[in-house]
């Protein structure tokens, strides 16, 4: 947007003569959109980028509650050498990751060897496991499922942001937003990132202390426990 290019202004940087960076944030049918949206916003602000949104085939994907439709510009197979990409969760991942027949997790496996960043956003991080790239690597998911990650040899971490190597995984979805911003400094500098940090007026104050299960009353884990074990077992079948 132009109102986000305006404030980059002020920020002091050597132009180069490069290509821009290419982004592909990956999607798929009952992605949870805030896990893309919220590194989009970020990364919308990032000089000499580009983002592209990627799915199965191009047009309309539908978010995991039925209601919001975000239009991929290309499919998997028409960006093959992206430097960063960005894998969105949502509950239709797990089953994804076991039975591995999607096609977005052959796409991470071949574009990754040849990325600048590989990022994940929630449950995104399971379709990296299940694409053979965390294996022995810290990595870090929604809490409901994060130690799962170990079935495909990574490092389960509880932490919000983990980064090892080229690879940075992020916790539950809004933890993306934070992903993101550490992904810009990582790309250019603490003070582009802090310049959209502070564009997108991100300075979180939420009314109550119950992010995570470490926080949160127990009576409100167990209950939303309950609905992730039933939204499993809905995808599941939908799944298969």
């Amino acid at each position: 947007m132009a109102w986000q290019r305006v404030v980059m202004k002020t920020v002091v940087m050597t132009e180069t003569a490069t290509a821009p960076l290419s982004i592909a944030i990956a999607l798929f049918d009952r992605v949870t959109m805030l896990d893309a949206i919220g590194p989009y916003s970020v990364l919308a602000g990032l000089p000499h980028s580009e983002i592209t949104f990627l799915a199965e085939q191009p047009g309309p994907v539908m978010d995991s509650n039925g209601r919001m439709a975000v239009v991929a510009h290309a499919a998997y197979s028409e960006m093959v050498d992206p430097d960063v990409i960005v894998i969105p969760g949502g509950v239709i991942t797990v089953p994804m990751s076991r039975e591995k027949t999607h096609p977005i997790i052959d796409w991470i496996r071949h574009v990754h060897p040849g990325t600048v960043r590989t990022t994940s956003v929630c449950t995104g991080s399971q379709l990296l496991g299940a694409a053979g790239v965390l294996n022995g690597v810290p990595a870090t998911s929604h809490w409901y499922v994060r130690d799962t990650l170990s079935e495909f040899g990574a490092i389960p971490t509880d932490e919000r942001v983990v980064q090892q190597g080229k690879i940075i995984t992020a916790a539950g979805v809004s933890s993306g937003i934070d992903m993101a911003l550490q992904l810009v400094a990582d790309l250019q500098t603490d003070e582009v990132a802090q310049a959209i940090q502070l564009n997108i007026e991100y300075d979180p104050d939420p009314p109550f202390n119950s992010g995570h299960p470490r926080c949160a009353p127990p009576a409100i884990t167990e209950m939303v426990s309950a609905g992730f074990a039933g939204a499993l077992e809905r995808s599941g079948d939908q799944a298969s």
